[in-house]
């Protein structure tokens, strides 16, 4: 059977706010479509370019940042070096000076206005989050290329989405939980130790630890500015932020100038159980409040479900005692393993699965991480994943004026107490008595899916996103 070979580094991806499938996919998509073209030295002969977005991209594009994040791409930024402070000046000179820089080489007349077309009421057939890039060059012919923002960053170009199989080959071919299981009992290993070993593939063991130690720098310095900044959320939904306040509540006149030493200060202040949710709770809020800034978060698996798997590892850090040595990079490389096993056999994207796909997923992979460090044997790390995701089914992505603010932001803090509470129930658990397997979950999750309203996927037409009375500024 064909696999899809996914990397921990796939899953856990470096980018900016606020949106993985609206935001870092048509970022990348962008770049790599002119990419291509510098590459096969057409670059410098383009007179005209128009970004048509279609569906899910069209109807909440502007409050994600699709906009800005495209023409970024266009202009060849990369998303996990660019200074955030430079995005919004970059963004006006374009929309003041109709002129784009396309890949910092080649400039040519771009008015967003007209240049960038957003078909709300047109939806492509694979996918609900398709753009298509259309250029003309100086000797008059035209080329149009479709791609598509299928979830947590990944992009697909129209005629790839059949091609399942992998150039990769990893000593552990996993698609479903049960494979995983299967060379868990096979090989003695445990599940970080599979993730592991197939990251093999593709890099030394060193270059996987040293790489996940960034993410996870990545994470907490996203967490650490979040608590650190107060102020509204940007786009006009005049949302508080509250990750600071609660900091400065909680923390008290304890000193810290890190956070090394933040994360300690938290720890000495002792372990009452509703002080360790409203740390919890500030942690995730800390995460998603800076996403939904433009900041720059990892995906984990998607940026609006950013905040869980961070927030369930900090709680790890500063609550447990006795967790491994390498507990973080066992955390995240079990977590990815999860991951890659949704976007396998159901999806990353709120735009195709409502936001079961997002915070679901995610506290699904934080349940696993978290297991997995406590001593939970490999059918207990599977047996949280599935009590996670159980109890997210048929959750619905219906963000208010397209924004991902309302209920984004507090979904994740929701997201990560379930994680804690499934993993805790796993740990007590024999799993050889449960009733649902994982692999049952995701199919379940994706019949969801499949039968849920479009109103429901990231479109802005359902749910509170109808019921809440906003005025946001015309975009």
């Amino acid at each position: 059977m064909p696999y899809e070979a996914i990397s921990i580094f796939d899953i856990f991806k470096i980018g900016i706010g606020p949106s993985s499938s609206h935001t870092l996919g048509p970022w990348r998509a962008a770049q790599r479509f002119l990419s291509d073209l510098d590459e096969a030295g057409q670059l410098t002969s383009i007179t005209e370019l128009t970004v048509v977005l279609y569906g899910s991209l069209a109807k909440t594009g502007k409050g994600h940042g699709t906009d800005v994040a495209i023409l970024m791409g266009l202009q060849g930024a990369d998303p996990v070096t660019i200074p955030v402070a430079s995005i919004g000046p970059s963004v006006q000179v374009v929309e003041q000076t109709h002129r784009l820089l396309l890949q910092g080489k080649h400039e040519i007349r771009f008015d967003p206005t007209e240049h960038m077309q957003f078909l709300t009421l047109e939806t492509l057939p694979y996918h609900p989050n398709g753009m298509t890039f259309l250029v003309r060059f100086d000797d008059g012919l035209e080329t149009a290329r479709t791609f598509y923002s299928v979830g947590g960053g990944f992009v697909v170009e129209e005629g790839e989405e059949s091609q399942s199989a992998s150039s990769v080959h990893l000593p552990f071919p996993i698609n479903t939980a049960e494979d995983l299981l299967h060379w868990c009992m096979k090989t003695g290993l445990s599940v970080s130790e599979i993730s592991l070993e197939n990251e093999t593939a593709w890099r030394s063991e060193a270059e996987t630890r040293e790489r996940a130690e960034q993410i996870w720098s990545v994470m907490e310095s996203c967490m650490y500015r979040g608590v650190h900044t107060d102020g509204m959320l940007p786009g006009g939904l005049e949302v508080k932020r509250r990750a600071a306040s609660l900091n400065k509540k909680l923390i008290g006149e304890a000193a810290y100038n890190d956070p090394a030493s933040w994360r300690r200060a938290i720890a000495a202040g002792g372990r009452d159980f509703t002080r360790t949710l409203d740390w919890v709770s500030c942690f995730a809020l800390a995460v998603n409040e800076e996403n939904a800034s433009f900041g720059r978060v990892v995906t984990a698996p998607t940026n609006g479900a950013a905040g869980v798997v961070p927030a369930v590892l900090q709680y790890m850090l500063v609550f447990h005692d006795n967790i491994p040595e390498d507990a973080t990079l066992r955390f995240l490389a079990t977590a990815s393993v999860v991951g890659s096993v949704f976007k396998k056999g159901a999806t990353l994207s709120a735009a195709m699965g409502g936001c079961q796909a997002e915070i679901g997923v995610s506290s699904a992979m934080a349940a696993a991480g978290l297991t997995e460090c406590l001593g939970g044997t490999q059918k207990q790390v599977l047996m949280a994943a599935e009590i996670a995701m159980e109890h997210h089914l048929g959750l619905t992505c219906d963000p208010i004026g397209g924004l991902v603010q309302v209920p984004c932001i507090e979904r994740n803090t929701m997201g990560a107490i379930k994680a804690i509470t499934a993993s805790q129930l796993a740990l007590q658990s024999t799993p050889d008595f449960a009733k649902v397997s994982l692999d049952a979950v995701i199919k379940a999750m994706w019949d969801t899916a499949r039968d849920m309203n479009h109103k429901y996927k990231e479109t802005a037409d359902g749910g509170l996103a109808i019921h809440v009375p906003i005025s946001l500024p015309e975009c």
